[in-house]
This record gives C-alpha cells, structure tokens and sequence, in this order.
C-alpha cells in the first residue's frame, strides 16, 4: 500500500504548516490565549482564507471536497502548533454532523458560516454522570407543537464560551441508557433558557458548562432522525477521535524534537547530557513510541471510509489505544529529559504534555477502548 502523500495533500501539508510557522510560534500563542474566549479570531480568519474551514464539506456545499486524510494533515499541524482555535469543535464536530445528517436547508444555513469563519460551533454532549457512553443522556427534547422543548445539563462543552450554535443530545423517548431515543438539536447559543459557564481547560483551550431550561427550538433544529440518532453520534465522534489522534501525533512529533534539541544543549558534568547513552536510548525508545502511534492514526484515517460500522469504530478504538499508550510515555519522558524546566509554565515542553493528556481523555480514555477493542472480538478476526 503507497502511504505516500499526492501532490496535492504535500501543498497542503506545505501551505498549513507555512501558515502556523510564521502566525504561531509559543510567545504568540501566549498573546491569543489571553483574547476574549481563549483564541484568536484574526488567526481563524487567516485559516479561513487558505481554505482549511471548508476542506471537508462537499463542493455542491461551498467546500473542497477533501476527505480523512486531508483532515489528518490539518490537524498533525495543528498539534504541532498547539493551536487553541476552535477547529475540532467547529469543522471535525459541527461540520461532521452537518455533513452526515444535515438536510439541504441545514446544510445551507450553517456550512457558508463555518467556510468563511464567522460561525464556531459547541458539541454539548458530556453529562454529570455519563463518562464516555454517548447513549447515556438525561437531557430531555420534549416535543411541543412542531417543536421541541430542550432541558438539561452539558458539561466541558469545548468552545462552548464563544460558539455561536451547540450540536445537542437530547432524549427524546425512553430511559437514561437506551441506546434508541436520542436526538441531536441545532440550538442557537443565545436562546432563550441557555445559561453558559465558560472557563479555561488545563490545556489552555477554553469550555463551558451548560444549563437548558426550557429551550424552544423549532422542527428544523433536528439533526436526522430524532428518536434514533446514536448511530450518526457515533459516527461522527469516531471521525473526532480520528482527528485528535492526528492531532496528538503532530503534538508527539514536535514534543520529541523539542526533547532532542534540549538534551543536545543542556551540559552537564561538562558535557551535553544527550552524549550519554541512557538518554539517547530513551529518545529512541520516544520515537517508537511515536512511529507505532503514527501508523495507526493513519489506520484510523483509512478506516473513517469503512462501511461497517462495527469495522470503523474497532480501528478507531485500536487507534486511541496506541495513541493513548504512546502520547503518555512520549510526555513523559519529555517532561524527564527536561527536568525541572519542564514543570514551569515558561517551558513549551509542559504545555504540549498538558495538551496530549487532554486529548488522552477527551471522548474516551485508553481504557475505555480498550475495552471497546475487547468487546468487539480485536482487530484479527
């Protein structure tokens, strides 16, 4: 099988990778994370103009018509930027849903806003109790008219401060863990009964914790099938967790650079402590860990294409499970190399471990998939 990028995958791993070089080194992301709502719409503007909000939507929708790969490219640049902008929430998240279940006057409403960056989107999906099972939700979507009537709690809404429409789960029949009777809304942040905590994350990103009470949305709101949308939930959360392995990777990739370079400056005993063997076997042993992660993001990537759904979401989960073992090995030997620089704020080194032990828990911890990678009968058949 050729790995190899085509020539128009390495002009647009060439054009991201320009952009994020001269917009975003670590001082100038310092300065966005202190803009209103945690990044910096200048920036996303920027990503706007090159085109990258709308890689993944279809031509007939404004869009380039790229697929996964295309995606993996963005965001292995955007983890090696620790970029803080809002793109897993707005165009991996918001644009998947749309993409996969939108109707042509959804589609038409939101995408346009999403291309050309004046729309951000919140994926209110995270309750009180419900760990990583996307089928346990206690918010409730009452119908009422031709309507619905959202309440509820969300918690760790990514981008849920600053977004201007939240994706929302919401039961609309049955009880707290059926997998049937989920719906997803279409709620503008602003309406009336929504009620937005925002605060910033360990990583430096920024969320929200949510209230709905009494939230009335019209029929259009409905993303799919109301009372059976698990299946595109799960669909596109997969396709999530597929853009944060990329993203983790390119986090990886920068993180042992950044170790490599460190090791070959800082002296000790009067000589640079990567002449000593036991270091430069932990380096080796940081870019296996890095490499196995690698191959299986792309395995990932490949798989976002399976038609089973049963086949997709065992690569995917395989996928976070390598990542997840890898990511945490990588920060910390960086953070071991580094020494004690590597605690303190001012050191680039301690952010990109926060960021990977993030992403490490974001919709699923390594446990959590491997499990799912156990009850699906591994990979081999």
């Amino acid at each position: 099988m050729d790995f190899d990028l085509s020539e128009e995958q390495r002009l647009l791993k060439e054009s991201v990778d320009g952009l994020l070089a001269d917009a975003y080194d670590f001082d100038a992301r310092k300065k966005y994370m202190k803009e209103k709502g945690g990044w910096s719409k200048a920036l996303w503007g920027k990503l706007a103009e090159q085109g990258l909000l709308g890689l993944p939507f279809a031509e007939t929708d404004g869009g380039f018509g790229a697929g996964a790969v295309e995606t993996m490219i963005v965001m292995e640049a955007l983890g090696k930027a620790l970029v803080v902008e809002p793109y897993l929430a707005t165009v991996v998240v918001a644009g998947g849903f749309l993409r996969h279940g939108g109707s042509a006057e959804q589609k038409a409403k939101h995408i346009p806003g999403i291309i050309d960056g004046s729309k951000t989107f919140g994926f209110a999906q995270l309750e009180k109790n419900s760990r990583y099972d996307l089928f346990d939700v206690v918010t409730t979507a009452k119908k009422k008219g031709d309507g619905w009537v959202i309440d509820g709690e969300k918690f760790v809404v990514l981008n849920g401060e600053n977004a201007q429409t939240l994706i929302v789960t919401a039961r609309t029949k049955g009880g707290q863990r059926d997998k049937t009777g989920i719906g997803v809304f279409l709620v503008p942040a602003d309406a009336k009964g929504v009620t937005r905590k925002g605060y910033p994350t360990q990583d430096g990103l920024h969320a929200a914790d949510i209230t709905f009470t009494n939230v009335e949305v019209g029929a259009d709101a409905a993303i799919g099938d109301p009372e059976n949308g698990l299946p595109l939930i799960e669909r596109v959360a997969d396709e999530a967790r597929i853009a944060l392995c990329a993203e983790a990777v390119g986090a990886m990739d920068e993180s042992l650079k950044e170790t490599v370079e460190y090791i070959k400056t800082r002296k000790q005993f009067g000589v640079a402590i990567g002449s000593f063997q036991s270091l430069q076997h932990r380096a080796a042993d940081m870019f296996v860990a890095l490499e196995q992660a690698r191959s299986m993001s792309m395995f990932a990537t490949m798989a976002s294409d399976f038609d089973d759904a049963k086949e997709r979401a065992s690569a995917v989960a395989a996928a976070k499970v390598q990542v997840g073992k890898s990511l945490k090995f990588v920060g910390q030997q960086s953070i071991q190399l580094h020494g004690g620089i590597g605690m303190t704020m001012e050191a680039k080194i301690g952010h990109y471990f926060k960021r990977l032990t993030m992403i490490e828990n974001t919709l699923g911890d390594t446990d959590y998939h491997l499990r799912r990678v156990s009850e699906g009968g591994g990979l081999l058949a």
